[in-house]
């Protein structure tokens, strides 16, 4: 029977009005035309901890929960990263 693989996630820590998160945003939308993952976007400014956290180092790319890159997507390590998990 084939093991079924849960598809990655990439999660965009980020916040409102935030110019580098929404330039995040549309890097990781045009990499997802060519990579299967979901996508999500968690606004830190709903969260204390968060917000504490990470207050002036957003953007923060995280796969499956990992964070990866922070202020730019750096497309290659995350294609390297995401094509590994296949």
């Amino acid at each position: 029977m084939a093991e079924l693989r849960r598809m990655p996630t990439i999660t965009v820590l980020s916040k409102p009005g935030c110019h580098l998160c929404e330039q995040a945003m549309l890097a990781l939308r045009r990499l997802q035309e060519q990579l299967l993952f979901e996508l999500q976007e968690r606004d830190i400014t709903t969260d204390d901890g968060l917000h504490r956290s990470y207050f002036e180092r957003i953007p923060v790319i995280c796969l499956d929960g990992e964070e990866v890159c922070d202020y730019f997507v750096d497309e290659s390590t995350l294609r390297e990263r995401l094509e590994s998990r296949t």
